[in-house]
């Protein structure tokens, strides 16, 4: 019983901690949403909540990426 448990914790804390940008990231600015125009800086990318949506469960980065909420906020 004891096998189970754990991929089954692990599965768990990995849907319950995806996308940690948009869960845990707080309120989207018009920043983060739209895309830097010609000549004017990138934005910067939150690095913590990067690491964890690759090690936890890749595919949510794209959530992340796509809601703006991956981006620090100005």
């Amino acid at each position: 019983m004891k096998k189970r448990i754990k991929p089954i914790s692990i599965l768990l804390i990995a849907v319950l901690f995806s996308s940690c940008a948009t869960v845990l990231g707080g309120e989207i600015t018009d920043h983060q949403k739209r895309k830097p125009l010609d000549g004017e800086p990138q934005r910067d990318v939150r690095v913590v909540a990067l690491v964890a949506d690759i090690i936890l469960f890749w595919p949510f980065a794209v959530v992340d990426f796509a809601t703006g909420a991956i981006y620090k906020p100005e």
